[in-house]
């Protein structure tokens, strides 16, 4: 998930962050040069935990890695809007992320929630706490994530759909962060915990898909694509604590190029 205390996106407040793509040979469909594609969003879409960013970015850490810019490097698309920025909140990206778009843009990305939810805070929370401490802080965001976030997400969604009635939607989840193996390591979390989290984003998993079935949108479950390859695997495509900070918790390099580039692609053609 993007989570990240605001300003930022899907990482561990203290120091610590919590928000994966992909481009493989693939030939670009017939229709591309036809494709106006803006990419929204949070660190998950940004590109955070590459460590590769665009400097003109800024906070945003927009990164060439992300599988937004890999999908339309493969695509030949006509135009690429790259909005997506590390932190933001659904009211972020109403505020923010919608002035590129129009009645031309045919196809928009996003993934956005984890930050509304507060999974950042949750992770430190997990990270630093007891396993009781940690349940009760996933169990308040699975609250918000069921009771709040839903609407928030519609009214998201619904403003895109404003900017730009003719584009495709396409909203893509978060993974489950973590493996759950025996033991992870020194600073690894404990299975109970890593469990725990994995559930929240089950759960938060779930809203997003209805919320976006709800808009028409496509949704793109990113969990079957990750399987196997969270924290704690031996072939990792999502950072566990690392330095700098804020790319800790979101995808590798391989986590967007080999879990969430296939399955946009397999999303759109």
């Amino acid at each position: 998930m993007t989570l990240r205390p605001r300003p930022r996106t899907l990482v561990l407040s203290l120091s610590l962050a919590l928000a994966v793509p992909v481009a493989i040979g693939f030939a670009a469909p017939a229709y591309a040069a036809s494709v106006r594609y803006a990419a929204l969003g949070d660190s998950y879409s940004s590109g955070v935990g590459t460590g590769n960013y665009d400097p003109a970015s800024g906070a945003c850490e927009r990164s060439p890695q992300s599988y937004a810019p890999l999908w339309a490097a493969a695509h030949a698309v006509a135009s690429f809007a790259f909005a997506a920025c590390g932190g933001a909140t659904t009211d972020d990206v109403r505020a923010n992320q919608l002035s590129g778009l129009s009645a031309g843009t045919t196809l928009v990305t996003i993934t956005i929630g984890g930050n509304d939810a507060g999974f950042a805070t949750v992770l430190t929370t997990c990270q630093l706490g007891t396993d009781a401490i940690c349940d009760a802080a996933v169990g308040t965001a699975r609250a918000y994530a069921t009771t709040v976030l839903p609407g928030k997400l519609d009214r998201t969604y619904a403003a895109i759909r404003s900017h730009a009635p003719n584009a495709r939607l396409v909203v893509l989840g978060y993974p489950r962060l973590f493996e759950l193996t025996a033991s992870c390591g020194l600073l690894g979390m404990s299975l109970h915990k890593r469990t725990t989290l994995d559930q929240g984003a089950d759960a938060l998993a779930g809203v997003t898909a209805g919320r976006a079935a709800a808009a028409g949108a496509t949704f793109v479950d990113a969990r079957p694509g990750f399987a196997g390859h969270g924290i704690c695997a031996s072939s990792a495509w999502i950072n566990g604590l690392t330095l700098p900070v804020t790319d800790s918790f979101h995808p590798k390099v391989s986590g967007y190029r080999y879990g969430y580039l296939p399955a946009l692609t397999a999303s759109t053609g």
